[in-house]
């Protein structure tokens, strides 16, 4: 069942648009607690506001408005057959690495498959829309903060690796076509459709 959370102007209109998993507020609020635990360590870190913490599954970029709806009707049908499953957020990492590292996040430990292959589905559907399939094997994870400048981020690194975050479990029941309005103070995320997984 899709839901239509948002009305959308039509026309020559794009929307810079993602598919998306979201993260329910008592994890949101945890991953808030990590990320205020890191800030003394390095100062040059674009942080995401936890309102903001997600589980990107296909990032498509401008997309025009009158293909939104058409897009979350093929990935109701593609993962129709998906029952709800369960995901642990826990673990922190680099992105690409810990010696140049630009993204930082907190990984998937429980349900990792099931995203990916969730993933994988919304990846298909989307390629028939002429969009590019992707090249890199999919890896769930939320990203928490992203690297202005490596200088002086080797506490923060070594602070990261040895935290032992666990941000606790939660069902998965949706999934989420997401707009993103990129503003000065950073970017705001909204639920354009919510596609409920019934398998």
């Amino acid at each position: 069942m899709v839901f239509q959370l948002e009305t959308m102007a039509v026309g020559h209109q794009k929307i810079r648009t993602f598919i998306a998993v979201r993260v329910p507020e008592t994890i949101r609020q945890k991953i808030a607690e990590l990320q205020n635990r890191l800030k003394p360590y390095c100062g040059d870190i674009r942080w995401v506001r936890p309102e903001s913490i997600h589980v990107t599954l296909k990032f498509l970029g401008d997309v025009p408005a009158e293909q939104i709806k058409p897009i979350a009707e093929a990935i109701q049908k593609a993962v129709a057959s998906v029952r709800p499953f369960d995901v642990s957020v826990e673990g922190t990492g680099f992105f690409p690495s810990s010696r140049r590292p630009r993204v930082l996040w907190v990984g998937v430990e429980k349900g990792f498959d099931a995203l990916k292959d969730l993933a994988v589905k919304v990846d298909e559907v989307c390629t028939t829309f002429q969009f590019q399939k992707e090249k890199r094997d999919y890896s769930a994870h939320l990203t928490i903060g992203r690297v202005r400048s490596p200088k002086q981020i080797d506490p923060l690194i070594q602070t990261l690796q040895t935290v032992g975050f666990v941000g606790g479990s939660y069902r998965v029941e949706e999934v989420a076509v997401m707009k993103s309005d990129l503003l000065k103070t950073g970017a705001v995320y909204t639920a354009l459709h919510q596609i409920k997984l019934q398998g």
